[in-house]
């Protein structure tokens, strides 16, 4: 069985070198990895040929284009019958290659699921990992992948019409697999089929990211996940407008009501106290903990804003 795996990046000079070496001593050998460059303007290009001279398993191409145009460059060029996709800013574990193609011996199979864990230094990364990422103990049989830990049958991408190209990098890999599920292709889920994705050095950045998340959720109408369904993101977001509409309701009444703000404050600190152990849940460690309620009420707004803007765009 043939593997090629496919990757697009830009502007990862600082991180592509670790991906490198991880994709390049996997216990599984691909035949190819196929790497997209979306016009950087830092040494990535430079690093890529340097590795492409150690090992000619590497194709380069240079095209100014954005996320998902990458993706199906590399998907076209690859010589393989099955695709593993990656991402820059992740780091494969080193059985990763050969755990999430090895279900495709059944022949039925034609999208198989990995799984990223979300890699953090400091407290706040480790928290904000809860916040970004998808932990271990919520994969299950409805799990579908994103683009960082993904393989697939060349001819199931060709079936789709390959991830679809905006005019703005978006969530092409959930528009991908929700169109994947409507025509019935049969995925497999492979929990320690595993890469590791940094976390974001700072608060900022991570919020940044779950606003872009949810303005191209939006702009899209990415309304209803085909296995999610009522936890799907738009309506997600939807459930975080109603908790502070319902708040500011109840801060209005009580101006007639004195009895009303001490139901508000209750109501307050459960919530803090809920974002407080969903971190803890996963860490069993206050100082990490700690960050849970700071980033549940920045992401709360930053998901509303995303949202708002995503509508407006359309």
């Amino acid at each position: 069985m043939k593997v090629s795996i496919c990757l697009t990046v830009l502007n990862a000079e600082k991180i592509i070198s670790p991906l490198l070496d991880s994709l390049l001593g996997q216990t599984k050998r691909t035949e190819e990895i196929v790497v997209v460059d979306g016009g950087s303007r830092d040494k990535t290009i430079e690093i890529l040929k340097h590795y492409q001279k150690k090992d000619g398993r590497i194709k380069l191409l240079l095209e100014n284009c954005l996320r998902a145009r990458g993706r199906n460059l590399a998907v076209e060029i690859a010589d393989s019958e099955i695709i593993a996709m990656t991402d820059a800013g992740c780091i494969a574990k080193k059985d990763w290659l050969e755990k999430i193609t090895a279900p495709f011996n059944d022949p039925d199979v034609d999208i198989v699921a990995g799984l990223y864990e979300m890699i953090g230094e400091s407290p706040m990364q480790k928290a904000l990992g809860c916040f970004l990422g998808f932990p271990a103990s919520k994969f299950d049989k409805d799990f579908l992948p994103t683009a960082r830990s993904m393989a697939f049958r060349k001819e199931a991408w060709e079936t789709v019409g390959g991830f679809p190209e905006r005019e703005e990098n978006s969530a092409e890999d959930s528009e991908f697999n929700t169109k994947a599920i409507k025509l019935g292709l049969k995925y497999s889920r492979v929990k320690d089929a595993i890469v590791e994705w940094g976390t974001p050095g700072t608060l900022r950045e991570g919020l940044k990211t779950m606003e872009d998340y949810a303005r191209w959720d939006a702009r899209y109408g990415n309304w209803w996940h085909p296995t999610q369904k009522l936890s799907s993101h738009n309506i997600h977001v939807l459930s975080i407008f109603g908790r502070y509409i319902f708040g500011c309701l109840i801060l209005i009444l009580s101006f007639a009501n004195p009895s009303l703000p001490v139901i508000l404050l209750i109501l307050v600190i459960l919530y803090l106290l809920w974002a407080y152990k969903k971190v803890n849940l996963e860490f069993k460690d206050w100082e990490i903990s700690i960050w849970g309620p700071v980033i549940q009420i920045s992401s709360d707004f930053a998901v509303m804003a995303g949202f708002l803007k995503g509508i407006i765009g359309k």
